[in-house]
């Protein structure tokens, strides 16, 4: 039995991007915003109503998903998650209403593999690789582990 698949293309539509943006492709990118310089490696997928600042560079294999606000010059590693589903009724709920919103602050910089949940981050904050930040920052430093733990403050 021979089954139609349904197919759609990615890549990139409908972005508003200031001056000198480089995307490296195959990458898929919709309804979101780029500053001025902005930098997004191959096999990232930025998706609707996300804001990333100026001089911001994302690397490969990255997922920011909706509601995502990237500071200005932040730097998100390769395979880094944003999740933003808080799964309150203990299932998926594909109501974006109930989706939380991610701010990161500028100069955030983010470790490979890493997870950043429905939170907001300051300015000035180094996020370690592998880490998963489930609740705020609100004080610079660099923070790592499971769940994100401060470990040193930064001046």
């Amino acid at each position: 039995m021979t089954t139609k698949i349904r197919t759609r293309q990615s890549g990139i539509n409908n972005v508003q991007a200031g001056q000198n943006v480089m995307v490296i492709e195959p990458s898929n990118l919709y309804g979101c915003q780029l500053g001025d310089d902005v930098f997004v490696g191959p096999f990232v997928e930025i998706q609707k109503n996300v804001c990333v600042g100026a001089r911001s560079k994302i690397q490969s294999h990255s997922f920011i998903c909706e509601y995502v606000t990237l500071g200005e010059d932040c730097f998100i590693g390769h395979g880094v998650m944003f999740a933003n589903d808080l799964f309150k009724g203990g299932t998926p709920n594909a109501d974006p209403a109930s989706w939380g919103h991610t701010r990161l602050g500028n100069r955030v910089s983010v470790g490979s593999g890493a997870t950043i949940l429905a939170v907001e981050i300051c300015d000035d904050v180094v996020i370690g690789a592998g880490a998963v930040v489930s609740k705020s920052i609100t004080r610079k430093g660099i923070y790592a582990g499971n769940p994100a733990r401060l470990l040193r403050e930064l001046e």
